[in-house]
């Protein structure tokens, strides 16, 4: 899954729960800016960042490798 469109499950998933933007900064502790930011595309997250919002909205990232 690219970046574009894990924001695009996160922003979704936020509007299911009915958190807006303030309230998911505060769950997460994370700047408000930071959060619109991501939303809109203009801020890189980092892999903490998105694991700790993931976690809050009741998701969890899988990352699967392959190692030949």
């Amino acid at each position: 899954m690219h970046l574009e469109q894990l924001i695009k499950v996160i922003k979704e998933r936020r509007k299911i729960l009915k958190i807006n933007q303030r309230e998911l900064s505060e769950f997460t502790n994370i700047g408000l800016r930071t959060i619109k930011g991501l939303e809109s595309g203009h801020t890189n997250p980092t892999l903490k960042t998105i694991v700790n919002i993931l976690d809050v909205l009741g998701m969890e990232l899988s990352i699967v490798t392959k190692i030949k």
